[in-house]
């Protein structure tokens, strides 16, 4: 049990000291309820910004994804126009050459 202290009695060294050293257990053990509740915050904040995260990860992903196909398929039909390009002009050679040959016709 707590010793009554009278206010007009002077305070002894030990007794501020005892005074004091409760008074910082009562301010550590706020602080302490007080970090520790933040704590909580934060981490509960973290999940769902982590969450938020994913699944702008999977929209960029699936759209990088249709990006790759639609890319693909562009550069297929540019490829196969280019091939088809090359078989036409040498037709095109061969169709002048034989022009010359048999008609005498230089065409240009």
């Amino acid at each position: 049990m707590p010793k009554k202290i009278d206010k007009n009695q002077p305070v002894t060294y030990l007794e501020l000291e005892k005074l004091l050293t409760q008074q910082t257990v009562v301010i550590l053990s706020a602080v302490d309820e007080k970090i520790g509740r933040l704590d909580e915050r934060i981490i509960r904040l973290e999940i769902k910004i982590d969450k938020k995260i994913e699944k702008m990860e999977e929209r960029i992903n699936k759209k990088i994804d249709r990006l790759t196909t639609t890319l693909d398929k562009f550069l297929k039909r540019m490829s196969d126009m280019e091939d088809e390009f090359k078989i036409m002009k040498m037709d095109i050679n061969r169709l002048k050459k034989i022009i010359s040959e048999k008609l005498g016709v230089e065409i240009l």
